[in-house]
This record gives C-alpha cells, sequence and structure tokens, in this order.
C-alpha cells in the first residue's frame, strides 16, 4: 500500500538526514602524547557536592585519579580540609599525578583557617606529589576577602611551605589588584572566552588567550620580572546557554581545548584546563552551562577524545533508532485510519508525525542529561509528558482536519488548556532569562513540540480553510476548540509580548553594565550599539524569540478579535 511506501521514504530520508547531519568533526590537531599538562580535579558525582556538604567516598576518588592518570600530568584541587580531599596526595602518587592543590577561602575565618592549615600539612608531607600551591579561588572575584586579608594568608602559606605559592583569579582581577604579583611566587590567572564581559567566539579564543596572556605578563613582569604565569583555568562549556558568539557545545569544547594547547605550546604558556568532570551541583548556582565544563560526564563518561574527530551528539544513532520505532509504532495505530485520505494528505500527516517524534526524544534526551537532582528530573519527566500529549493532540487534531472530520470538543480544550500551559512556562522562562539570565539556559527545546505543532496548525489552515484571515491562526481555529477564554488569551498573550520585550533588553544591559565593556566602550551610546549587536548575534536568543511568537500569535489575535 501507498502508505507502507511513504513510511519506507520517510525513514530512509530521515535516516540519511540523521547520519549526514551527525558526521564526525575536524576539531584541529591532536594532543601530541593524548595527556594534557593539568587538569581541575573536583571528585564530586551526582548527588554530591560542596554545598550539601556530601563527599565521595575514598574508593570513588580513587578511581577518578586512577582514570585521570591516562589523561593528565597534574591535577588541579580547589580545597584541602573538606570531605575525602586529605587523601588526595597519597593517591596521586599511587597513580603517578603530580598535583597543584589549593585551599579554599572564603568570609568563613574557621573554615580558612582550617584549609590552610591542612595544606601547610598536605604540602609539607607530600613535597613529592605536591609540587606547588594556590591559596584561594576568585575569592576576590566574588568579594568574600579584601586584598589584604588575602595577602595575610598567601604570607602566612609562603612562610610555612617551600612550594611555589600563588593565589588564582580572573585575569582582570590581577590588573585590579597588581600589587599581588609581589605577594606570590607564580602568577596565576583564569582565562575564559566564554565568560569574557566581551564574549569571544570559539575560533577567536585561541589568538584571546594569546593577547590576554602576554597583557598580564607585561604588568606583572614591570612588579617582578620575569615570574611565572600559569593559565590556572581555561576551558569551554559543552552545553549550556549562548553569550554573543560564544556557543557551548562538545565540538566546540574540544576545538578549544585542542586550540588552546596548541597556543600554550606555541608560546611556552603553562596552562591547567577547566575541568576533570562535569560538576552536578555546579547547576544550582550556574544552571545548565556551568555543570558542564568537564573532558568526562558526571557518570565519568567520555565528552570527546583527544584524538581524532568529535561528535556533537554521539547518540545520534541511538536516538534515530528510538524515534523511527516510535513513528512505526503510531503509523500501526493509524494505519487503517490513514486509508481514508488522498495520497498528498497521507504523506504530509505522516511527514508531521515523524517530525513530532524525533523532537520528543531529542527534548527527552537532552533535558534528562541536563537534570541533576530527584525534583530536576520530576520536571523534566512531566514536561517530557505534557509535551507527548500536546503532540498527540496536534496529531489527532491534523488528521480530522485532513479527514475533514469534526474534531471532538473535549480534545479541542485539552489541547487549548495544554497551549496555555506552555504560553505560561514561556512567560515565566522568559522573565527568568530577561531579569537575571546570566546562567539560564534558552527553552526552545522544551517548546518545540508546541511550536512546530502550532504552525502546522496554522499551514493545515492555510491550505485547507477557504477563509485566508488571520482567523484562522485564532487559538480556537487552531484547537477546534470554540469554548476559549478571550480576555485571559489576550492577557497571555501580553505577558509574552512584554517578556519578549524584556529578555534582548536585559540581555543589553547585562553587557552595557559590565567593567570590561565599560572600559572597552567608554561612550554609552557606542557600548549600547555593541552590546545590541551581541545580543542578536545570539541565536540561541532569536529561536527563542521566534518560539515566543508563534505561542503568542494565536493567543493575540483571539484576544484581539473580542476586544
Amino acid at each position: 500500500m501507498r502508505s507502507i511506501a511513504f513510511v519506507a521514504l520517510i525513514v530512509l530520508v530521515y535516516g540519511l538526514l540523521a547520519f549526514g547531519l551527525n558526521l564526525p568533526q575536524d576539531v584541529g590537531l591532536d594532543v601530541p602524547d593524548g595527556k594534557l599538562n593539568s587538569l581541575s580535579f573536583a571528585p564530586y558525582r551526582e548527588g554530591q557536592g560542596p554545598l550539601e556538604e556530601v563527599f565521595p567516598s575514598a574508593a570513588e576518588v580513587e578511581a577518578d585519579i586512577k582514570l585521570l592518570a591516562e589523561k593528565t600530568h597534574t591535577i588541579r584541587t580547589y580545597a584541602s580540609a573538606e570531605g575525602v580531599m586529605p587523601l588526595i596526595p597519597a593517591l596521586a602518587r599511587k597513580y603517578g599525578v603530580d598535583m597543584l592543590q589549593g585551599a579554599w577561602l572564603g568570609g568563613d575565618k574557621a573554615v580558612n583557617a582550617k584549609e590552610i592549615a591542612e595544606l601547610i600539612r598536605s604540602a609539607n608531607a607530600n613535597p613529592d606529589v605536591v609540587k606547588r600551591v594556590i591559596v584561594g579561588n576568585e575569592v576576590l572575584l566574588r568579594g568574600d576577602l579584601t586584598a589584604e586579608d588575602l595577602m595575610a594568608y598567601i604570607r602566612q602559606v609562603q612562610q610555612a611551605v617551600k612550594q611555589p605559592v600563588s593565589y588564582a583569579d580572573v585575569w582582570s582581577e590581577y590588573m585590579k589588584h597588581p600589587q599581588l604579583v609581589q605577594e606570590v611566587d607564580f602568577v596565576t590567572i583564569h582565562i575564559l572566552p566564554y565568560w569574557e564581559d566581551e564574549p569571544i567566539a570559539v575560533d577567536a579564543a585561541p589568538a584571546h588567550i594569546a593577547k590576554i596572556y602576554k597583557q598580564v605578563q607585561q604588568e606583572a613582569y614591570r612588579r617582578v620580572p620575569n615570574i611565572p604565569i600559569l593559565i590556572g583555568e581555561s576551558g569551554w562549556p559543552s552545553a549550556g546557554r549562548q553569550r554573543g558568539h560564544a556557543v557551548p557545545g562538545v565540538v566546540n569544547e574540544a576545538k578549544f581545548i585542542r586550540a588552546l594547547i596548541k597556543v600554550a605550546n606555541d608560546n611556552g604558556f603553562d596552562y591547567n584546563i577547566v575541568e576533570a568532570f562535569n560538576q552536578s551541583w555546579k547547576s544550582a548556582l550556574e544552571g545548565v552551562v556551568g555543570a558542564n565544563w568537564g573532558m568526562y560526564s558526571v557518570d565519568r563518561e567520555e565528552v570527546f577524545p583527544l584524538t581524532g574527530k568529535v561528535y556533537e551528539n554521539p547518540e545520534w544513532l541511538q536516538q534515530t533508532l528510538i524515534a523511527i520505532g516510535l513513528f512505526l509504532a503510531v503509523f500501526s495505530v493509524a494505519f487503517k485510519p490513514l486509508q481514508s485520505l488522498p495520497a498528498a494528505r497521507q504523506l504530509g500527516w505522516l511527514i508531521l508525525a515523524q517530525v513530532l517524534i524525533l523532537l520528543v526524544v531529542q527534548q527527552a534526551d537532552f533535558l534528562w542529561y541536563t537534570s541533576y537532582s530527584p525534583w530536576q528530573r520530576l520536571q523534566t519527566s512531566v514536561l517530557v509528558a505534557l509535551n507527548i500529549g500536546l503532540g498527540a493532540l496536534v496529531l489527532l487534531r491534523s488528521f480530522k482536519l485532513l479527514a475533514e472530520q469534526p474534531f471532538k470538543a473535549q480534545w479541542g480544550q485539552w489541547l487549548y488548556y495544554l497551549l496555555l500551559v506552555f504560553a505560561a512556562l514561556a512567560i515565566y522562562r522568559s522573565l527568568g532569562l530577561g531579569i537575571n539570565g546570566r546562567y539560564i539556559s534558552f527553552p526552545s527545546i522544551a517548546a518545540a513540540v508546541p511550536v512546530v505543532g502550532s504552525l502546522a496548525l496554522v499551514l493545515l489552515n492555510y491550505l485547507l480553510l477557504k477563509s485566508k484571515s488571520w482567523a484562522m491562526v485564532e487559538v480556537s481555529a487552531l484547537t477546534g476548540s470554540p469554548q476559549v477564554n478571550h480576555k485571559r488569551n489576550k492577557l497571555l498573550a501580553d505577558l509574552l509580548l512584554a517578556a519578549g520585550i524584556l529578555l534582548p533588553l536585559g540581555e543589553s544591559e547585562a553587557f552595557v553594565v559590565s567593567r570590561d565593556f565599560i572600559q572597552a566602550y567608554p561612550e554609552l551610546g557606542e557600548r549600547l550599539l555593541v552590546a545590541v549587536g551581541y545580543t542578536f548575534a545570539n541565536t540561541q536568543l532569536v529561536t527563542w524569540l521566534a518560539c515566543v511568537a508563534v505561542l503568542a500569535l494565536p493567543l493575540w489575535l483571539s484576544g484581539r478579535s473580542k476586544a
């Protein structure tokens, strides 16, 4: 039968597209010996973290260090006294890994005292493993300590250990507090092109790193000639929200890491990459992007290799097979009803079914991967269930339109209410992005089914209805439910519009008020223009604004028609 032929054609085309769009990509030169110079190491797994004071076991830490011994020559730690951290030097010795050991400093003097005491003890007890020490990490950036208090801690450690002592912070803090150069034995700077006030695209990142390193070096040499400089953190996120031209992704992370190593080798830079493992606990502070800087996932699976080509989505084949399997299951259920449709309508409906199923599969996979707690996974489960329900109703509604059959009023009401739910979610997320969206991901993937479903229903109405007025786009026309609340529709549409306006304003404002951005563009007019340029260069942001518009238009037309 022709419907079977259509299914075979769709599966073939989809399979070829999936294969072609997911080919491994060239990300630059292989790492020379397959090992890194140094790698940041925090041993936390899912459900663990310093915020909740849930620490890994000794066996888990040992397994991590054994794994990292194959990847790096040195590990950088950030704390010395908490949890199982005192065990790390002995384990590093066992597996032949050197350490760049740190003490975590904050606003609590008692905690600081414990950290400093353990750092001193460990450095003196393990001089063969602990090669250098770092007193504090981004304390000045966070505002936890004054420069004077920090320097007192540095002097205390210098007097007690034989290893070189440093302090680590973003490079601009060393420029802001140049007196630190005279207090440390080596300068440790963080250069994170993704997080710069003026974000850097991944292809431009290597040149940026060289530029900043030499800029800091020049300033440091004025105070202490030939003082060593370490890039204490540099890396790229594999998932999360885009900033300007800086796009997270697996391929971009691999491309950045390999380019960083080449720049370091070409220029003789000392470097440490952040970080070994994805840190799920950071999602509570920094969202999806903060949790995905690792070369390994939180489950200790390699995110990308140091040699060879790299897949953006290494699970694409599994996702493709699942989507095809679900598509065939839906087809088997709809087989008999489909026979009543003309060939073109059968093909159109089947294509829509495959697209919606693909979107749900990709959504479920990504949202589950970026959920890091039972509460987040519950939210993901509910959201995916809502998308499945809405997708099923869109398929039912589209079939009835194609078959020119009435759509059950109850089904129409359910479809209408689900669209309202997604509109409300879009308002909530857009307001969060507009007010303080630094760490909030753009939720386009979570809204893909209602957006594509709405567009499909608009297209069907346009093709099948004789009247070509804007009325065919109203929410009642899309859902087949005449029982809609026009005042509520108008309110939601107005809120979506307001949130859609607030979002680019908030994104631009975040650039305009940042310190380094102000220094680069002191004139407000120029700074505003550049900020707006970065905002609308953000394809994730623009895509989400388009999603908001698609969700808002049917509601706005409904409210307008009864205004």
